[in-house]
């Protein structure tokens, strides 16, 4: 007569369908690892949120407020108002339009050049492919500071200067996006090439309509990373513009908020709250692209 829980060696083995077990003593391992995983992560997550939080509450606060002893989470006086009062606050509408535009813009040029460029490099075959790869690959050691002048330099050359292009071309050459791009393309299988060549098709046809829908993961983890790239970015438009007015994008506009008499924390708190709602958008968009791209981004190579 078999009986439904074997003991082995001291280790309890539950019964299951089939007479089949398994050890309770790894299935609590697994729990116990299950549980502090989740409560890691949640914690992660609190620490990462709680900025956010403060930020979205003193949105609501009115200005006296948001350094009140002892601090509060919580305004006495919830207004609701100050969101509708940072659009009359300066060019504060205008600004969001440039940083879109701009950010718009660059993401898209940024996508055709370092889609060609990753083809070029993990696709196809020619001499010094790999050097050249290896020391365009280089300039990621080298900090956007130490490029700051002779970018500047070279905007004063081609006169480009307080001009939207200056906030946009610098950047469409990205060392990052062809490496991403590179690495995932290079684990497409070359069999896909070589049918569609057999059925005529040629280098560009099987570069559009082959290769860039079987790349959409990688060019979702790309499109979010240049457009909140340009979107945040606050050095160089600083450095490049001088009409703020017209020219100025939504970081530097932020900083409007600090003036010589003193500082609208209330509308600034607002205004970082609307800023972060175009990138958030995009993340949700894409985030069913993201796992995937980002996981296999990697593998290039295979």
């Amino acid at each position: 007569m078999r009986s439904d829980v074997v003991e082995a060696k001291g280790v309890g083995v539950a019964p299951v369908r089939g007479g089949h077990g398994v050890p309770r003593r790894d299935t609590g391992r697994s729990t116990a690892r299950s549980v502090l995983a989740h409560t890691f992560v949640v914690i992660a997550a609190l620490i990462f949120a709680t900025p956010l939080i403060w930020a979205f509450f003193s949105a609501l606060k009115p200005n006296h407020e948001m350094f009140a002893s002892p601090p509060s989470l919580f305004a006495s006086e919830v207004r609701w108002s100050n969101f509708l009062e940072v659009f009359q606050y300066g060019p504060f509408v205008t600004y969001i339009r440039n940083s879109f535009l701009i950010s718009v813009a660059g993401t898209v040029l940024v996508l055709v050049v370092s889609a060609c460029a990753g083809y070029a490099f993990g696709r196809l075959r020619w001499r010094g492919r790999d050097l050249v790869f290896i020391i365009f690959l280089a300039t990621l050691m080298v900090p956007q500071e130490v490029l700051v002048v002779p970018m500047y330099q070279l905007m004063l050359w081609f006169g480009w200067v307080n001009t939207p292009q200056s906030l946009v071309l610098p950047f469409a050459f990205t060392a990052f996006g062809t490496f991403l791009m590179r690495q995932f393309l290079r684990g497409i299988p070359f069999e896909l090439e070589e049918s569609a060549r057999v059925d005529g098709a040629g280098p560009l046809r099987t570069f559009l309509f082959i290769i860039l829908p079987l790349a959409r993961p990688a060019l979702a983890v790309l499109t979010v990373f240049t457009f909140i790239s340009f979107w945040n970015s606050y050095l160089w438009p600083l450095i490049v513009i001088s009409d703020y007015g017209s020219l100025g994008t939504l970081p530097i506009g932020l900083a409007t908020f600090a003036g010589q008499f003193g500082t609208r924390w209330d509308l600034q708190m607002a205004a970082t709250i609307i800023s972060m709602i175009p990138t958030t958008l995009i993340v949700i968009l894409l985030q069913k692209h993201l796992v995937k791209g980002i996981s296999t981004a990697g593998l290039g190579g295979r």
